[in-house]
């Protein structure tokens, strides 16, 4: 029995630059793992795939991530036995974390270790891709600045383990939607500084980058949502260093200098009704530590 820890992630800047013939947005972003993880747990069985999802409302069949990256690893690795995968999930769904993508990633790397299978990142993550656009950016984590769809990946240096708050409204989005509402007012909005922001990386390790925080899905996306706008002046107005809506959304995230300030402005948020207990979060920036 082996486990792997599936980490979440939050988009320090987003934009997205055009659109595909094929459908798909090109973007170009910095993503960065926070330390707010789902744990999965691998064993060996005697043919096929299952899956535990716990008391996650998941599917458990081939519909879920976990089992298209689990049967993606055996079919290249031809293994002809089974696997039996236990998921204790934590990040939010739907959340734009990427809780899917890191699940789906997580399982890659699982089912390679326990099968020894010998495949390389590199081969993962050229295996993610076809799962989610996410998903190779998984496989490692960490800061990188991401373009493409999301499968071309430049590592950058670890940014220090900052405090920041991180609350998921009680009201969902559909990712579909929001870049279908994008693409009507795409010539209209205002795009982030990511070159500005990598620029910053460079200079300091402080916080002074969040004052190049961005994310061009704001635009459609607090109209659907109005919460996500509340959740951002509920931070802005507990002394935050720099908020941000993360991914799609709902989830929005704030900076601060410690944890004590960060524990307080999750109370105020918490207080608001705006979220539920167990989407509310006091954590750090973080580099996925590997097994």
């Amino acid at each position: 029995m082996i486990t792997e820890r599936a980490y979440a992630k939050i988009n320090l800047s987003l934009d997205v630059t055009g659109k595909r013939p094929d459908g798909y947005h090109e973007v170009r972003m910095v993503m960065q793992t926070v330390d707010i993880y789902d744990t999965l747990t691998f064993e060996k069985a005697e043919a096929g795939i299952t899956i535990d999802v716990g008391r996650s409302p998941l599917p458990a069949d081939g519909d879920n991530l976990i089992y298209k990256a689990a049967k993606a690893v055996m079919d290249r690795c031809g293994l002809n036995c089974g696997v039996s995968i236990s998921l204790d999930k934590h990040i939010p769904i739907a959340a734009g974390m990427a809780g899917g993508s890191s699940d789906a990633a997580a399982a890659l790397r699982g089912v390679n270790r326990l099968f020894e299978c010998g495949l390389s990142n590199d081969e993962l993550r050229e295996m993610g891709v076809k799962i989610g656009a996410d998903v190779p950016y998984c496989v490692e984590g960490g800061t990188v600045l991401a373009e493409g769809i999301g499968e071309k990946l430049t590592f950058l240096s670890p940014l220090p383990e900052h405090v920041l708050a991180v609350a998921k409204p009680k009201r969902g989005v559909s990712t579909g939607n929001i870049y279908k509402s994008l693409d009507e007012i795409f010539d209209t909005v205002a795009h982030p500084d990511v070159d500005a922001m990598l620029n910053e990386f460079k200079t300091s390790k402080d916080l002074s980058f969040t004052k190049y925080l961005g994310n061009v899905l704001e635009y459609v996306t607090v109209p659907l949502c109005p919460e996500v706008d509340k959740i951002k002046k509920i931070f802005m107005g507990s002394g935050t260093g720099g908020t941000l809506m993360s991914g799609s959304g709902p989830t929005v995230f704030a900076f601060f200098e410690d944890k004590e300030k960060a524990q307080e402005a999750i109370e105020k948020v918490r207080e608001s009704g705006l979220c539920r207990e167990e989407e509310l979060f006091v954590t750090t920036l973080t580099s996925p530590k590997k097994p």
